[in-house]
């Protein structure tokens, strides 16, 4: 499908000039783009690959001068970042998965399934599982016994969502995200090491070696409305309560979520972070890339933790935190400056101790 120029900046709710009849097939960086191609350049530093490409069309950043940049037609938005989510929602092309029911599809009789429910080749819907109206799930997806979700759902391929799961409206589950697995919640007979350990902080007592018994996970987890789970994510269940995560939260690919965790709303959760169990994260928290939370605390709203963080203890509301153990970011950083500057400080110390020797000696 095809936009012209101005179809396209009234869709952003953007200004455009010059020629705004001029077709526009796709998106493209600048250095790329064709003569049919918007190239994005929404930032002076693009410039230059406006120069290396074949461009006609471009989104620019503000008081560009579209015409010395030998374009004959500009989209210029307000935010442009913002624009991005606009545009990229108007040109997608979404997976070409095939409406309705496919005939390899297995949907027990017990299931329901709303309007305009397409479900995709060799998916499983197991007895009492709702499906919302206009939802789509994915080729090899299975969703689990008396499970709920809402409407305009999207389950990429492979998705699978356990037993007496509930999600919300606008659920997006990218490849082989697993909703709804048991968690890791193991007890020994008698007192062992390890909870020896938790409460020493290092000496392990006398506890014998003793074989671990499963706690079985009877909660569920509930999601939200606009909720969506990146590539290969795991969230366990609840032990007794659910597993929570609240509306408008956002998953990068491999989160993990432990027993009992609740995320609230509009998290952003990045590569690779996980939570560990019983842990409670607030509204509007963000977790970077490889950064993790210990079990059993609290993260307060408005967050912020660098990649690679480690928080080991509450965090305070609208703190930015960064490290393993995490402190305040500025005070990491500074204690990071510290660090590097250590060889040269080494170095000075023994230089004055040779000089304080030889001193000592001329005396």
């Amino acid at each position: 499908m095809t936009y012209t120029v101005s179809e396209i900046a009234k869709a952003l709710g953007a200004e455009a000039f010059g020629d705004t009849d001029l077709v526009i097939a796709r998106a493209a960086e600048p250095q790329d783009a064709g003569p049919d191609d918007l190239a994005l350049a929404m930032d002076p530093k693009y410039a230059d690959g406006l120069s290396k490409g074949r461009a006609q069309i471009a989104m620019l950043w503000p008081d560009a001068d579209w015409q010395a940049l030998g374009l004959k037609a500009a989209i210029f938005p307000s935010r442009p970042r913002y624009a991005m989510a606009g545009l990229t929602r108007i040109l997608d092309k979404g997976q070409g998965f095939a409406p309705g029911i496919h005939p390899t599809a297995v949907i027990d009789d017990a299931a329901q399934l709303g309007a305009n429910v397409s479900v995709g080749p060799l998916a499983i819907i197991s007895a009492g599982a709702r499906i919302g109206a206009g939802s789509v799930i994915g080729p090899h997806c299975f969703v689990g016994v008396d499970t709920t979700i809402g409407e305009n759902a999207f389950l990429r391929e492979q998705v699978s969502i356990a037993a007496r799961v509930t999600i919300g409206a606008n659920f997006i589950a990218q490849p082989g995200a697993r909703i709804g697995g048991d968690g890791f919640s193991f007890v020994t007979a008698e007192q062992s090491a390890v909870e020896n350990v938790r409460t020493t902080l290092g000496d392990q007592g006398g506890a014998k070696a003793q074989p671990w018994t499963r706690i079985h996970s009877v909660g569920a987890v509930t999601i939200g409305d606009d909720v969506e789970i990146g590539m290969g994510c795991t969230i366990d269940n609840g032990t007794i309560r659910d597993t929570r995560i609240g509306d408008g939260t956002k998953f990068d690919n491999q989160v993990q979520l432990g027993h009992n965790v609740i995320i609230g709303r509009n998290c952003l959760l990045c590569g690779q972070a996980g939570v560990a169990g019983s842990s409670v994260v607030g509204d509007n928290v963000v977790l970077g890339g490889q950064s993790g939370v210990s079990d059993n605390i609290t993260i307060g709203d408005g967050v912020i933790a660098g990649g690679g963080t480690k928080l080991m203890s509450n965090v305070p509301a609208g703190r930015t935190m960064l490290g393993y153990p995490a402190t305040q970011m500025d005070r990491q950083v500074e204690s990071y400056k510290a660090m590097r500057r250590l060889p040269h400080l080494l170095r000075d110390v023994a230089d004055l101790k040779k000089a304080v020797s030889k001193s000592i000696k001329g005396d």
